[in-house]
């Protein structure tokens, strides 16, 4: 028996509209395009890399060509399958697990986020998923905004 926290999974939802192989190329080719500055370790990266394959990394690179580690890819089923282990601010080990889901809905796509793990991070824990709830909710509205702009464009 443990003494950490149960700590509920942190689940975000929402639809675009723009079809799965869209929605998903978006997320992992093109973050550098809509990820919000703020949300990152340069603070200004030239690119933002999810590498195409189960254990490909997932980082933030400089102008300088620095590049800073956010997770590693665990599962890559595109268009419709996501999942990482996420430590994007903390040490490799204090990871945490997102998935998320690209599913076809009413002409368009649901995609939703799952982030997990935080039970390991002990009284960090609820912490962590209480920052993290208020980050998916900045990246998730930048992402958004992108692809409204980008279908009108």
């Amino acid at each position: 028996m443990t003494d950490a926290p149960m700590v509920a999974p942190l689940t975000l939802e929402f639809a675009v509209a723009v079809d799965v192989e869209h929605a998903f190329t978006t997320w992992v080719e093109r973050a550098d395009l809509w990820w919000p500055r703020d949300h990152t370790l340069s603070g200004s990266p030239d690119a933002i890399i999810f590498e195409p394959r189960v254990g490909g990394r997932i980082y933030e690179r400089d102008a300088q060509g620095a590049e800073m580690p956010w997770g590693e890819v665990v599962v890559w089923d595109p268009p419709t399958r996501l999942e990482y282990r996420w430590h994007l601010f903390f040490r490799p080990e204090e990871a945490t697990h997102v998935s998320i889901a690209f599913e076809r809905s009413n002409g368009g796509t649901t995609v939703r986020v799952v982030q997990t793990g935080f039970d390991a991070l002990a009284e960090q824990g609820p912490l962590r998923r209480e920052g993290n709830a208020r980050g998916w909710a900045a990246v998730s509205t930048a992402y958004r905004t992108h692809l409204e702009h980008a279908s009108r464009s």
